[in-house]
């Protein structure tokens, strides 16, 4: 009898604790298709956002007076009760909103798309505040490198036997296919407070980190190299030390199999400043900055507009306003969410226009290096605060590079006889990284608490084989991806 109380006991408190956390989907009332970045308010300053796919998490106890609100730009707002949200099963869904653009341009003033975009610019510093603040965040980094080829080869070494260079080509071989076939994809999630007195100054304390990855395949374009060293390094002379030549320069620097033994490095252990710095340069996106996406689409001589749509939303009447590149220069296209009321862009979505590129390096004839950003794209969503002043809610960036590098390497051994190794490396893929900053709360920064707050120099991480929800239940999160929820490092 006390056994079974206490399989009941258990199996009451296992439902207890899943109650407590709601998850739920919003789709398109019309096409059935997922919504992302909707905003799920639990309280009046306090919620979260759909992710990608449209999914959500919140917590029972965030939620006052026991209703939701979900606004989306484009979308009619709506607000259930959870009684209504379990009734529907956690499936939501918003109906479109409908496209005033004819009512108003029958009104006695004709909107003029360049007026309204004049008038965004002179309220820009009316409309944003960044510094001096206290970011409450989460972020979420998810990476990826695919290989579409990989050479790596001893061509010739005055002193290998036969045998012996056939065996090392061998393992580099299997290495290369080991890395083309791998399944690289990286995810970290971490939440904290970012201090920000300015550009210069800036602290980040960090509560919670977490990272997925197989270790078996921690792998980037250094590590590749340095591990193909290592496989030609076993079959040299152990007890000499080398220089590294590639193409026209010289690494003077020795190295020998040996140095790797004395690497003391933690792999869960990160240094806070480049987190700092990762974070801080996410939000600048957001900010009024030279690296602001806002000013960078808001240059009238760069871009040109089109209003496309005004809707009512949330009783305020809002402007879609569509942008492309006007000359060579420009790069993005996209389109912003403009209020009538405040002129603030509420929402911006840009991408690289069709045949725009970032940054380039092409020394592939003489160096055998190239590289190209080719991926440039991202989502900002700004909220009104009790201030009046809008705050980010939501930063996504999701950037790309195509790489190439094929380059000699030779192996001198430091000594008379100068043996020689001959080493080919040719390396070409694609990497791929997406950054997500969601914030819970941001408030007023005096000097006094930024002087007084330490800023650890490094922050262990946690590492897991797979998602685990249960790390996050106590914090406001981006809902998981499938391809989060289902990666597994075990079966990688």
């Amino acid at each position: 009898m006390k056994t079974y109380l206490s399989v009941c006991a258990f199996f009451i408190c296992i439902c207890f604790l899943n109650a407590q956390e709601i998850v739920g989907t919003i789709k398109d009332h019309v096409t059935n298709a997922p919504i992302p970045f909707v905003a799920v308010q639990t309280a009046e300053f306090k919620g979260v956002i759909s992710n990608e796919e449209g999914v959500f998490v919140i917590n029972l106890k965030d939620i006052d007076s026991n209703t939701i609100e979900l606004t989306c730009l484009g979308y009619q707002s709506l607000t259930l009760s959870t009684n209504e949200l379990k009734n529907l099963d956690y499936n939501i869904q918003l109906t479109p909103a409908i496209n005033e653009l004819g009512t108003v341009y029958l009104s006695n003033t004709k909107p003029n798309v360049d007026s309204i975009i004049s008038k965004v610019k002179n309220k820009l510093k009316t409309n944003y505040k960044s510094d001096s603040l206290s970011y409450n965040f989460f972020y979420r980094e998810t990476s990826y490198i695919d290989f579409d080829n990989l050479n790596l080869k001893v061509n010739k070494a005055s002193h290998f036997k036969k045998r012996q260079l056939i065996e090392a080509n061998e393992k580099l071989n299997r290495m290369s296919n080991e890395i083309m076939n791998g399944n690289f994809v990286y995810f970290t999630d971490y939440s904290g407070n970012l201090k920000v007195m300015n550009n210069e100054q800036q602290k980040l304390n960090i509560e919670k980190a977490t990272k997925i990855i197989n270790s078996n395949k921690n792998i980037s374009l250094d590590n590749i190299q340095e591990k193909a060293q290592n496989i030609v390094l076993r079959y040299l002379d152990t007890t000499k030390t080398y220089k590294l030549k590639t193409g026209l320069f010289k690494v003077e620097d020795s190295m020998s199999l040996a140095n790797d033994d004395n690497k003391n490095d933690n792999p869960n252990e990160l240094d806070i400043k480049n987190l700092r710095k990762n974070t801080s340069s996410t939000l600048s996106k957001s900010k009024l900055g030279s690296s602001s996406m806002l000013i960078t689409i808001l240059n009238t001589d760069n871009y040109q507009y089109t209003l496309k749509n005004a809707s009512f939303i949330n009783n305020e009447m809002v402007y879609l306003i569509e942008f492309e590149p006007k000359r060579s220069r420009a790069h993005y296209t996209g389109s912003i969410y403009v209020s009538e009321d405040s002129y603030a862009i509420l929402k911006l979505d840009y991408r690289y226009a069709k045949g725009k590129r970032g940054d380039k390096l092409n020394l592939r004839l003489i160096l055998g290096v190239k590289y190209i950003e080719n991926v440039s794209e991202g989502t900002i969503i700004y909220k009104k605060n009790n201030e009046d002043f809008y705050e980010p809610r939501y930063i996504k960036i999701e950037s790309g590079e195509y790489f190439y590098i094929n380059r000699p390497l030779k192996f001198i051994e430091n000594s008379t006889t100068r043996n020689k190794t001959a080493f080919n490396f040719k390396i070409e893929g694609q990497t791929r990284h997406r950054e997500e900053l969601l914030f819970s709360n941001i408030s007023k920064l005096d000097t006094s608490e930024f002087n007084t707050f330490k800023e650890n120099k490094t922050i262990t991480f946690e590492t897991l084989r797979k998602y685990d929800a249960k790390i996050w239940s106590d914090k406001e999160t981006l809902a998981p991806t499938t391809e989060l929820k289902t990666f597994d490092a075990e079966n990688e």
